[in-house]
């Protein structure tokens, strides 16, 4: 991407595939040679076993039933989509492999295998690191903070674009924030034919909605310290974007 300001304190793998996992509405799942797309069907127990709430008539509830080992393969898949419109929204991908059992109706899916793929490449996680794991305690207001401070607050997100590299910004046309959870911000920054992300890290962890407005508010003022980027004050010059 040509960035060469570094992603500073992430989340965990075990930890993003959790929120992942907390925060996905849909998911596709194969079985037995049987693919489906469910919506809103699946929720997630505290170790990460995942339960599937599918029809009676449900292909995979079928393939399940009359699998021969009883309890048939599976692949699940995840993507997590940024919230704010932006190129590329896909942020991760996750995929779970495992076996179905039914329970109480349901379909109960045990991972032997879970790797997430980020831009900067697939991990395989430790399944026990992911049983341990909790989503990130911002992951299901993110969507919400994120579209309120893209709508509400472009002011913000430009000054915030103080505190990027200016050789990160060469070219740039458009700036959206991309996603947050407690150690960080990360922008989008848009060029007319490529992108790049920058992490704009917390001073410390935000463990929810009050103390990632403190975090916020820390940022903005060091952002309103520094001088304001020469890209952006061409871009506002020429009209550009």
């Amino acid at each position: 991407m040509g960035d060469s300001q570094a992603w500073t304190a992430a989340p965990a793998a075990a930890e993003r595939a959790r929120s992942v996992l907390a925060t996905s509405w849909s998911c596709a799942v194969t079985a037995e040679g049987v693919r489906e797309e469910l919506v809103g069907a699946h929720t997630v127990e505290e170790d990460g076993r995942i339960l599937l709430h599918v029809p009676e008539d449900s292909a995979l509830l079928a393939a399940t039933i009359c699998a021969p080992r009883g309890e048939p393969s599976a692949v699940l898949e995840f993507a997590d989509v940024a919230p704010v419109p932006m190129r590329n929204r896909i942020r991760a991908r996750l995929w779970l492999a495992g076996w179905f059992t039914i329970e109480e109706g349901h379909l109960a899916f045990q991972a032997t295998r879970v790797v997430l793929r980020r831009p900067s490449g697939a991990v395989v996680i430790d399944l026990d690191e992911f049983a341990a794991a909790s989503p990130d305690p911002l992951a299901t207001a993110e969507a919400r903070l994120l579209t309120h401070l893209a709508e509400a607050h472009p002011d913000a997100v430009e000054r915030l674009t103080r505190l990027v590299e200016p050789g990160s910004l060469h070219g740039v046309v458009r700036v959206q924030p991309l996603a947050v959870d407690r150690h960080g911000l990360t922008l989008r920054i848009e060029r007319r034919r490529a992108h790049g992300d920058v992490r704009l890290p917390f001073h410390m962890p935000a463990d929810g909605v009050a103390q990632l407005t403190e975090r916020m508010h820390v940022l903005l003022a060091q952002a309103s310290a520094a001088s304001c980027p020469r890209a952006l004050q061409r871009q506002r010059t020429d009209g550009d974007g």
